[in-house]
């Protein structure tokens, strides 16, 4: 049996996988990517989704978010829509700042002056106050990274009535430069606590998973499954480095283990 429901359990759960599996394709064709999975996440935790490349991360992301539909097993949401953020910052050309954050919260049939409101705390809220007017083509990769963050925003806190707040990321930061990831995540990490949305990051990057997620979950390799979760400590503290290493073991044999 297959199912996406939305569930109305107030402040217990705001995604849950239970044996999640997907297959793409039939017969002698088909490839199965994931195989299994079962995941809960907490109203405003932070939890990093890790594994190598092509171990079915992304696909996560995409039932979570309604994009496509698991083979076998339920997916349960605490909100019916929730926001995702992809690895290119996908904003409207032709529209300002301002006016991509508004996007959401106008297809939502909000007020001009209430989206413009909310609009405007939200580019506060990522340090881009001063750039509302501007176009996606007049700003650095990473400021256009953080107004796709404030438009993502717009979009999962505006469920009033609907459940948790719940944002999708998918290796959002994997193709800015080392100096603008860092100061990108330290932004998020920020904007996190200020909003107490639960986010489910997805990234191949140990040290940002940790850096990053109150949780990591490393995923097998094709067909993805569980392979271990951490409860993650303070990265610069002794007992974070030694779980940094601990991961980096697990995921270099899950590597391995896949080549052979």
């Amino acid at each position: 049996m297959t199912a996406t429901l939305p569930t109305h359990r107030g402040t217990d759960t705001a995604v849950r996988l239970t044996g999640v599996r997907k297959t793409f394709g039939q017969g002698t064709r088909a490839v199965t990517a994931l195989d299994g999975i079962d995941l809960r996440v907490a109203p405003g935790e932070f939890v990093c989704l890790l594994g190598a490349s092509g171990c079915g991360k992304t696909t996560v992301l995409n039932l979570i978010a309604g994009l496509d539909q698991p083979s076998a097993g339920t997916i349960e949401l605490s909100t019916s829509r929730p926001a995702v953020m992809f690895q290119e910052a996908a904003l409207m050309p032709w529209l300002t700042a301002a006016r991509n954050v508004e996007l959401p919260l106008r297809l939502a049939g909000v007020k001009k002056a209430e989206r413009e409101t909310r609009a405007a705390e939200l580019l506060d809220l990522v340090r881009l106050s001063g750039a509302g007017d501007k176009r996606p083509h007049e700003l650095s990769g990473g400021m256009r990274q953080r107004v796709a963050l404030a438009r993502a925003l717009a979009s999962a806190l505006n469920r009033e009535g609907d459940g948790a707040a719940l944002l999708l990321m998918d290796e959002p930061f994997s193709a800015l430069d080392a100096i603008t990831r860092d100061f990108l995540q330290s932004e998020l990490l920020r904007v996190w606590q200020a909003t107490g949305t639960a986010v489910v990051f997805v990234t191949h990057d140990v040290r940002e998973a940790v850096r990053l997620g109150q949780r990591v979950v490393l995923l097998s390799s094709k067909p993805g499954r569980v392979v271990q979760e951490w409860a993650v400590a303070d990265l610069d503290a002794p007992e974070g480095a030694l779980v940094t290493e601990e991961i980096n073991g697990r995921l270099r044999e899950v590597i391995s283990s896949h080549a052979a």
